[in-house]
């Protein structure tokens, strides 16, 4: 302890000796610094007078008056630092610029050595409060732990007053290298240190970091884990305040900001140089190639695993389907063609789904957050498409009720024309002109549906007009007679031939024979045909409408034609 604080007050007496220099250089320059000087001529006899009572006082508060005097030593050598910076804007052979490199060269001529000495100690001291604080419990742990963060802290003031001096001894033309080798290998030391504190907790803060994927409500692994990343910022922020200095002595810092790069969660411009970024490619590159190198094989054999899977269930969701078809299909099973298709398809994608959750699962993909997610996305989504959840709802209820079917001929919504296939949202209809029409089925279920083949037997509706002059009782026959020898015409029902009504220019009859409902249309041509030709072979007329009109003459006296 006497030969530490021998050295501390060696540092005292020479930062003593930079404060008379710098009044000399001041007085020299000019009086207008005269306020300044004196405060630093004050705080150097204060700083003489607290390095001389270290001695003195207990053991206990040695460290504090040591820590308040290298606290003081600072602004000092930062003021100082100021006023050579100044001095070496001069000409080199201007006599104030001449009296400062004597008085540096007579006075900090051991000043970076003793500095050093001084960072060596403050290492030593961080480990002795260091392995304090490991023995020591609950608030005396935590004093210890904070006593160590601040000799730290002091340490890199330390090390950035030796840059300052470096840089000022340059700025003057002083030999620097002794110094700087000296500063220089310290630093990469300590940023050594920092980097591998930085690989080797990261390593173990992962590790605590996938027991806590396992068990999330482990205490135990949230404190260290949490501990652990406090330790990764604190190591960080030194290892960057490390680089900023070693910058400064020209060294070189890729390494370093890739380190910077690769640990950092968020990433500053300044840490973006060429070499940080090549360097972090590289390294990157490399545990690629090594992981490829070493998990290739088992990455082909998931790989190989997955493709199975989805093949064989590939395979089931097709038995499956056969399997519901036949089913379908069974005698005495009454089902209509589109809820066939819609349960085939519903049953091919449940199973192909499951294949996919499986394969999944076997190539290490957890599926219970991802089951989770889906969860919530359903719920976001049925939420903002209500309309096609309605529309689902009314496919569900044409399925069950079967309105209609494949090929029937229908009128929904305004459309009109044959069913061609349907889903859980909207059906499609084709048109007799060859238009394809989709219809939301919303819009069926809500309005009303007319299934104009959904019977089997449909009745063809004809009317035939005669002339007021013509036989009835022989028109009567021969519509009965074309009818009667129509091939399509069904004997049950038996089809109508009535007088209808007495027209304004004809007597309308009434044909309505039964048909099968897909011989509707060769009925009703063949029929209308079949009329006209006997009507005219017979000597039926077929009225027109027909008006009389009366012209009378100008004067009234009677009708000229008509």
């Amino acid at each position: 302890m006497a030969v530490q604080m021998k050295k501390l007050l060696q540092i005292g007496l020479l930062l003593t000796a930079l404060v008379a220099g710098a009044v000399s250089f001041a007085q020299e320059e000019g009086a207008d610094l005269g306020v300044m000087l004196a405060d630093l001529e004050q705080a150097a006899e204060d700083l003489r007078a607290l390095t001389g009572q270290i001695d003195a006082v207990p053991e206990s508060a040695r460290e504090v008056l040591a820590f308040r005097r290298d606290d003081r030593s600072f602004r000092l050598l930062s003021q100082l630092n100021a006023l050579v910076q100044r001095a070496a804007e001069l000409p080199p052979d201007d006599p104030v610029r001449i009296e400062v490199e004597g008085r540096l060269k007579e006075d900090l001529a051991g000043a970076g050595q003793n500095i050093l000495a001084r960072i060596a100690e403050l290492a030593q001291r961080v480990e002795e409060y260091r392995a304090r604080a490991e023995s020591e419990t609950g608030v005396a742990q935590i004093v210890a732990d904070a006593n160590v963060q601040g000799m730290a802290a002091l340490r890199f003031r330390y090390y950035r007053a030796m840059v300052d001096v470096v840089e000022g001894r340059s700025a003057l033309g002083m030999p620097v290298d002794r110094i700087a080798q000296s500063l220089e290998e310290q630093l990469y030391l300590h940023a050594e240190i920092l980097v591998g504190s930085l690989e080797f907790t990261g390593t173990a803060l992962k590790e605590i970091r996938a027991r806590l994927k396992r068990d999330p409500e482990n205490a135990d692994l949230i404190a260290a884990a949490r501990d652990m990343e406090i330790s990764q910022r604190l190591n960080l922020d030194r290892l960057d305040s490390l680089v900023k200095l070693l910058a400064r002595l020209n060294h070189d810092v890729a390494n370093y900001r890739t380190a910077l790069l690769k640990h950092t969660e968020g990433v500053s411009l300044a840490q973006l140089d060429r070499g940080a970024v090549k360097s972090l490619f590289e390294e990157g590159w490399d545990h690629s190639r090594d992981y490829l190198v070493d998990q290739l094989p088992e990455l082909l054999f998931k790989l190989l695993v997955f493709v199975v899977i989805l093949a064989l269930f590939r395979g089931l969701s097709r038995l499956a389907q056969r399997a519901v078809r036949a089913a379908c299909e069974r005698p005495g099973v009454e089902m209509s063609t589109l809820l066939k298709d819609t349960m085939l398809s519903l049953t091919g994608g449940a199973v192909m789904g499951i294949g996919i959750l499986m394969a999944l699962s076997q190539i290490g993909i957890s599926l219970g957050p991802m089951l989770a997610g889906l969860g919530v996305a359903g719920f976001i989504i049925g939420f903002a498409l209500q309309d096609t959840l309605g529309n689902f709802a009314a496919g569900g209820m044409i399925l069950i009720y079967r309105p209609y079917d494949v090929d029937d001929f229908i009128e929904v919504a305004g459309a009109s024309g044959l069913v061609k296939k349907m889903n859980l949202v909207s059906t499609t209809i084709a048109t007799f002109d060859n238009q394809t029409l989709v219809v939301p089925n919303s819009k069926i279920w809500g309005d009303v549906i007319k299934n104009v083949t959904a019977q089997k037997v449909r009745r063809v509706d004809l009317l035939f007009g005669i002339g007021y002059s013509d036989d009835i009782p022989h028109a009567e026959r021969v519509l009965k007679d074309i009818v009667a020898n129509n091939d399509k015409v069904l004997e049950k029902p038996e089809p109508v031939v009535r007088l209808h009504e007495l027209g304004e220019s004809s007597v309308n009859f009434i044909v309505r024979p039964w048909v099968k409902t897909e011989d509707y249309w060769d009925v009703y041509w063949s029929i209308t045909r079949a009329v006209k030709v006997r009507f005219d072979e017979e000597g039926i007329s077929i009225p027109f409408p027909q008006r009389d009109v009366h012209h009378y003459n100008a004067q009234g006296q009677g009708r000229a034609d008509a």
